[in-house]
């Protein structure tokens, strides 16, 4: 199955040990050459990924690319003053002029089942730097045939941009899942003329011709043994997040129900520019996040800080990000 002048997924986690889990970043030889030459170009930033091991499940994080941009008081904080915005995050050792947004797809590998959540930007984004979904699979030992289960969280560009490539799905052996509310919502002829028509017609050119292998899941769904949908509306009409869970251990991937480790954590009351139902995603934070914080789970979140994944704990009118360290490596 796959390439068979990659390495197995078995003789690279055999080989590597503990060591490939404490090494998040991966190079190539074309990339460590770029991030000697020009550090500060994003687009010659290096493959990363990150291993982790939930009991007998290995988790993959695969930074799809970053991407700079303008004042974060324009995507964050909507409705608040500048100067408030600006305000927090210096005062959490960030800069206040501008802000860098990563996107993280993730794999999780049953032992049967080979799951994939979300694709990243795809080939519409590679002039860009972005689109390293597939780079960084098969850096970690992985190729687009092994897959045989893509979950889209929900339909935004940046979650979907991957599907195909050259016209054909990426994933040629994979089956799809996502939710219903979400699909039927974007599928809808009515967004034509609405602000969600560049959307309707992203799904329609990525998702749609995917739809004999597609199939739907509602709140509590099983996706495979150990992974479950949870409605978790807001961010769009449908965005589903996804408990999994193996021999006792436990994690939640909460695509994009939070996109800034600080602004949207230490003040989940303010509005998101690209939180389609406002009020809706703010409650959503604050109930997952309740959650999270109260049964001291991991959590990977989409546009976390690479490898996406940490914990939160209740600190004020909010929660205080901690980035994972050394926890599944243990």
């Amino acid at each position: 199955m796959g390439d068979p002048s990659t390495i197995s997924r078995r003789s690279l986690f055999l080989a590597a040990g503990v060591g490939t889990l404490a090494a998040p970043l991966v190079l190539n030889r074309a990339a460590l050459a770029q991030t000697e030459t020009d550090t500060t170009d994003m687009r010659a930033s290096p493959i990363e990924t990150r291993s982790m091991k939930l009991g007998s499940f290995r988790i993959l994080t695969v930074r799809d690319g970053i991407r700079p941009s303008g004042a974060p008081s324009e995507t964050y904080g909507i409705g608040q003053p500048a100067e408030a915005v600006a305000a927090l995050l210096t005062e959490n050792f960030l800069p206040a002029d501008t802000f860098v947004n990563s996107f993280t797809p993730t794999l999780v590998d049953t032992g049967s089942e080979v799951v994939l959540f979300d694709t990243g930007m795809g080939e519409g984004g590679r002039s860009a730097g972005m689109g390293r979904l597939l780079e960084g699979l098969k850096y970690a030992g992985y190729t687009p045939d092994q897959i045989s289960v893509v979950v889209l969280t929900h339909m935004h560009g940046d979650h979907i941009g991957g599907l195909m490539e050259g016209g054909k799905p990426a994933f040629p052996n994979a089956r799809y899942v996502t939710g219903r509310t979400e699909y039927d919502f974007w599928v809808n002829p009515e967004r034509m003329g609405t602000p969600a028509e560049q959307g309707h017609q992203g799904v329609l050119s990525k998702v749609q011709p995917l739809a004999e292998k597609l199939s739907f899941i509602e709140n509590e769904g099983e996706v495979v043994p150990g992974i479950t949908g949870l409605d978790a509306f807001g961010h769009s009409p449908g965005h589903m997040i996804f408990r999994i869970e193996s021999e006792g251990r436990a994690l939640m991937l909460t695509a994009d129900t939070a996109n800034h480790f600080v602004l949207s954590l230490q003040r989940p009351d303010w509005e998101v520019r690209f939180d389609m139902d406002k009020a809706a995603a703010a409650a959503t934070r604050k109930r997952v996040f309740d959650m999270i914080a109260t049964d001291r789970l991991p959590f990977i979140g989409y546009h976390m800080p690479f490898p996406a994944a940490g914990f939160v704990e209740k600190a004020g009118e909010g929660y205080r990000f901690v980035p994972v360290s050394y926890q599944f490596d243990v």
